[in-house]
C-alpha cells in the first residue's frame, strides 16, 4: 500500500509563541484511530513552519503601512510581521520537539538571508511557497542546498514553473510539486483537480501533490484518490483565533478526520485486479444462491432442469454448474425448497 505523504502546516498559526507551535506539534502527532474498526491509522508526517527575513521581505512603504485588521499583531505591517516571527533559535528548538514525535520537519524558506537557518540544523525538505515560484535568486540558493524541495504552485503557470525548474535542475532533481491555488479560502469552483492530473502526465519525472487552501476535508481526500503524493494543509489549535488562516486551517478533530479517511482511502484502493477478497467470503456462502430442489423429490428421481430452481446459501452448485446435477438420481428423498449437495447424488 502506497502512503501519502501528509504534512501539517503550522505557517504561522503560533501567532508567535513557541508554546503554541509546540502544542500544534502535539496535536500533529496524536494516534489516529477509526473508531469503526478499532484500527490505529499512521498520522501526518510532518509539520511545517515558514521563516523570513524581514530585511528582504517587504518595501519600506509597506512595511510602514498601517494595518488596522482585526487580525493585526502590530499597528504597522512591519510590526505585525515581526511579531509573528520566531528566532532561529525558536526553530531550531521547534525541530528538535517535532523529532521528538518522530515527526519530519520542513521548512518554507521566504528570502537567500533566511537559509542561515541551516547552520543550526538540516530540516528534510525545504518548501517554496507560491509567491516565491518566480523568485529565481531564491530557488537557485536552495538547490545549491541539494535538499529536497518542494514547490507550490498557486501562484504558476506553465512558464513560470518551467523557468523555477530549469534552475533547480541545474543541482538537483528531488523535486515535489503542489498543486494549489493561492485564495484564502479557495472556492471549490476554483480548486481545478484536474490540474494534478496534468502535472502526472507532463512532470511525470517529480512528485506530485496538492496543498489545499479549501474549507473541510473533501478535496484533499479526492487528491489523494486522483493520486496526489503528497497533501499539505494548515492546522490550528482553534478556528476561532486571532490570526488571517486561523478560519481555514484544521483543528484537532479535523486534523484526525482528514487523516482518517486518507490513510483509509490508501487501503480502499487496493490493486488493479477483480477478485473475491477473504472478507467478503462468509456473505458470499449465506447469500449467494445455490441449486435447489423445486418440489420434492424421492430417492431415485432422474434429476431434470424442471425439478431445480436457485436458492440461500451459497454453499451448494452454482447455477452455471447444473450440469452436474442433471441427469443424476438422488440416494435419499428430498423436500421442496433445499439445496441439493453432492452427498444426495448417486455417484
Amino acid at each position: 500500500m502506497e502512503q501519502t505523504y501528509i504534512i501539517g502546516e503550522i505557517g504561522q498559526n503560533h501567532n508567535g509563541s513557541v508554546d503554541l507551535a509546540k502544542l500544534l506539534i502535539e496535536v500533529v502527532a496524536r494516534p489516529v484511530v477509526d473508531k469503526l474498526f478499532g484500527e490505529k491509522l499512521k498520522g501526518m508526517d510532518a509539520v511545517k513552519l515558514t521563516k523570513r527575513d524581514l530585511k528582504q521581505e517587504l518595501s519600506a512603504s509597506q512595511m510602514a503601512r498601517p494595518y488596522d485588521s482585526p487580525h493585526a499583531f502590530g499597528n504597522t505591517y512591519g510590526a505585525h510581521r515581526e511579531f509573528l516571527e520566531l528566532s532561529d533559535e525558536a526553530h531550531l528548538e521547534l525541530f528538535q520537539y517535532a523529532k521528538s514525535y518522530g515527526l519530519d520537519f520542513v521548512e518554507t524558506l521566504c528570502a537567500p538571508g533566511a537559509l542561515r537557518l541551516l547552520k543550526l540544523f538540516t530540516p528534510d525538505k525545504l518548501k517554496v511557497a507560491s509567491r516565491d515560484i518566480t523568485n529565481l535568486p531564491l530557488l537557485e540558493a536552495m538547490a545549491e542546498t541539494r535538499l529536497p524541495l518542494i514547490l507550490s504552485l498557486g501562484m504558476a503557470g506553465k512558464k513560470e514553473l518551467d523557468e523555477a525548474l530549469d534552475v533547480i535542475t541545474k543541482y538537483h532533481s528531488n523535486i515535489s510539486l503542489l498543486h494549489c491555488v493561492s485564495e484564502y479560502p479557495t472556492q471549490y469552483k476554483n480548486v481545478n483537480l484536474h490540474s494534478i492530473s496534468y502535472l502526472q502526465q507532463h512532470y511525470s519525472a517529480y512528485t506530485i501533490g496538492y496543498s489545499d487552501h479549501t474549507i473541510g476535508i473533501a478535496t484533499p481526500v479526492a487528491a489523494v484518490a486522483m493520486g496526489a503524493k503528497i497533501i499539505e494543509k494548515h492546522i490550528t489549535i482553534d478556528r476561532k483565533m486571532k490570526g488571517t488562516d486561523q478560519a481555514g486551517s484544521l483543528a484537532m478533530d479535523g486534523i484526525q478526520r482528514m487523516v482518517r479517511d486518507i490513510r483509509n482511502l490508501e487501503m480502499a484502493l487496493g490493486t488493479k485486479e477483480i477478485f473475491i477478497c477473504d472478507a467478503v467470503k462468509a456473505a458470499k456462502e449465506k447469500l449467494e444462491r445455490s441449486v435447489a430442489t423445486l418440489k420434492n423429490l424421492k430417492a431415485g428421481h432422474l434429476i431434470t432442469e424442471d425439478d431445480l430452481h436457485l436458492l440461500s446459501p451459497g454453499s451448494g452448485y452454482k447455477w452455471s454448474e447444473r450440469d452436474k446435477i442433471t441427469g443424476k438420481r438422488l440416494i435419499c428423498d428430498l423436500p421442496a425448497n433445499e439445496i441439493i449437495y453432492p452427498e444426495h447424488l448417486q455417484k
